[in-house]
Parts: C-alpha cells; structure tokens; sequence
C-alpha cells in the first residue's frame, strides 16, 4: 500500500468525508437492522418461542377460497384437534385460541391479546393455570404491572404469575390464560383464530397429516410469514436496508473511480518504473478496506451505543446479528463498488498518461 497510505496521509479531509459519509450510512443501516429484529420480535415472539416449550408443529384450518393459510383465518374446532392428537407422528395435541380483549388494572383499561390454552396445556408457558396468568412485559412498562399483581376481565380477577419478554403479539402483549379463566372473564374467542398446537416424533409427516386432518400443519418458525403485519413490516424494512447498502456501494464506487482519475499520473509513473498492475490493484483495495473498516466501524459503534440507549424506549435489538452482519456486508458491497476503479488502473498506459500531465 505504498500509494495508497500516502494519499489517506495527505487528503485526510477527503478521505474524512467519504469516510463520514460511510460511518452515516452504516449507522442507518445498523439502526434500521435493530430496530426491524425488535419490531419482528414484538410482533412474533408469542408464537416464535412456542417451540421452546415442545410444539414443534402448528395445525391451520384450510382456508376459505381466495384466502391464504394463516393466523387470520385459521378456525379450527375443539374436535379436528382431538382427531390431530390421533394422527400418525403426533404424540400430543392442544387447542389455543387468540382473542383481542381488555385487561382492567386498578380501573385503567388496556388492550391486550388473549392466548387461550387448555388448563394444563404443554404450550402454555409456566406458570399459567386456573387464577394464574403469564403477561408481557409491555404490559408491565404500560399499566404498571408487576409479578403478583391481580388484573381483571370483566368480573374475573387474576393473578400475574410472571412477566415476560416474549409475550407479544401484532405489537400487543399478551395474556396466556386457561379456557376456565377466559370464560369466567368474558373473553370472547369464538370467531376468532383457533389452532391446534402439535408435539410431534421424527415420525410426522406434515402432507399426510393434511391430507388426512383437513388441517395445514407448519413449523412455528415457518408460522410467522403467515403474520400480516409481520410480513409487511418485514418487507418494509429489508428493502429499505437493501437500498442503503447498495447506495453505500454506488458511492464507495463512484468516489474511487473519480480518485483514481485524479491520481492517473502517479499510477503511470509506478508503471513506467515497473510496478505491476495486480501491485496497483491490491494497493487501491487495501485502500478501500481502511476507509470502509475505519467509516463502517465508527457507524456500527454509535448505533450500537444508541441502541443500547434506545432499547427501552423503543423495541430495539443489539446482537451480533444486527450489528456485525450489516457491517460485513456494506464492506463488502463498498469493495464491490470500488472495483470499478480497477479498470482504469489496469489499462492506464504510461506513456499516454505521462504525455498527458505534461
């Protein structure tokens, strides 16, 4: 990198900008990742951590023509799960239904999202049982809730056995509660979405267990596309990440080609002493690392410091996935980009370009 550290040394404030403007444009793209994992999150964590508690299955009514499979349209009778419970691979079958309600604490009303479970059902988290219930944590930042607290619905009083982070749903919390304190409650979850949730062996098989249920059986994680508000907030995002990062490639590129035009005269005179143009390649790549590791770097560490601030205010995630993937790829979109300067460097005749500057 004989020339390609002797000009960051000596136009530090050109460098300064493009770097700047690297370190902007993968704070956005960071910030954006975070927060489209904490929007996704909010809206699925109810039903993305089920698998943890052994479904490993979730059974949809087959929809009605010109509808698709789905959280939305899925009703499923209390007896299609008995006959699931009895299908080949299934070793257990429980029911959940998910109703819109409001919860009453200490006379302020606040909307949540019912799960309705079996009494005791192997889906539910633990904890919910006859008087007990499971809340989310949005919940608890909203209405004040704590564990040990009782909420009502309409004339039914229960206990918060616990509250928890991944009890959302569609940006609500959500209440796990039995069928016996649902009805009690005067929670209404006919006509609502109805499921049946599966504990499968490695028996299954998911087109007989169709073909012979009537019912679409997914995995949990497969699940989530069917979320419509999952979906539309997740494409959303996603495309505007991936026009960030190709922006960042445009400019990455469009910057070093212009550079090297400026610096043509100096590559002729490393060509005309006998510098090889996979020498002048590697320096002008060497280049571009520095500036897209040192711009990139410095974004990542301010979004992640601002997300670390955020993260209780706005539903915001700071891991390795949202922090480090975003930055290894805008580099390695920036180096794609700064490939175009390449040609110029490997065609660059001596003679002419000397010729020229004089």
């Amino acid at each position: 990198m004989f020339l390609g550290s002797r000009d960051l040394r000596h136009a530090k404030g050109r460098f300064a900008l493009i770097g700047g403007v690297v370190a902007l444009i993968t704070l956005l793209v960071v910030m954006l990742t975070g927060l489209a994992a904490g929007l996704g999150r909010e809206s699925v964590a109810a039903v993305s951590t089920m698998p943890d508690r052994g479904v490993s299955q979730i059974a949809f009514s087959q929809p009605a023509q010109g509808q698709k499979v789905g959280f939305d349209s899925s009703r499923v009778a209390s007896s299609a799960v008995k006959d699931a419970a009895d299908q080949p691979g299934v070793t257990e079958a429980t029911s959940l239904a998910i109703a819109q309600s409001r919860v009453s604490v200490d006379g302020v009303r606040s909307a949540v999202t019912v799960f309705v479970v079996e009494d005791g059902s192997f889906a539910a988290p633990s904890g919910v049982r006859p008087g007990s219930v499971v809340v989310g944590s949005g919940l608890g930042k909203d209405a004040n809730v704590a564990a040990g607290d009782s909420i009502t619905f309409g004339d039914k009083s229960v206990r918060v056995q616990a509250l928890s982070d991944d009890a959302s749903y569609q940006h609500v919390p959500v209440v796990w509660m039995t069928q016996t304190d649902a009805k009690a409650g005067g929670v209404q979850t006919a006509g609502g979405t109805s499921l049946a949730l599966l504990k499968t062996d490695g028996s299954f098989d998911a087109a007989a267990f169709e073909k012979q249920s009537d019912l679409v059986a997914m995995t949990p994680n497969d699940s989530l596309s069917t979320i419509s508000a999952y979906q539309a907030e997740n494409g959303s995002l996603t495309l505007m990440r991936v026009m960030l990062m190709l922006v960042s490639a445009l400019v990455v590129g469009a910057f070093f080609t212009i550079w090297t035009i400026q610096r043509t005269p100096d590559l002729a005179v490393l060509k005309a002493i006998g510098a090889r143009t996979s020498y002048l390649v590697r320096d002008a790549l060497g280049q571009a690392a520095i500036l897209l590791l040192i711009g990139g770097g410095l974004g990542t560490l301010i979004a992640t410091v601002g997300g670390l601030l955020a993260r209780d205010v706005v539903p915001f995630v700071v891991s390795p996935t949202t922090t480090l993937v975003p930055l290894v790829l805008l580099m390695v979109l920036g180096l794609l980009g700064a490939l175009v300067s390449l040609r110029r460097i490997a065609t660059v005749d001596p003679n002419s370009a000397l010729g020229a500057a004089r």
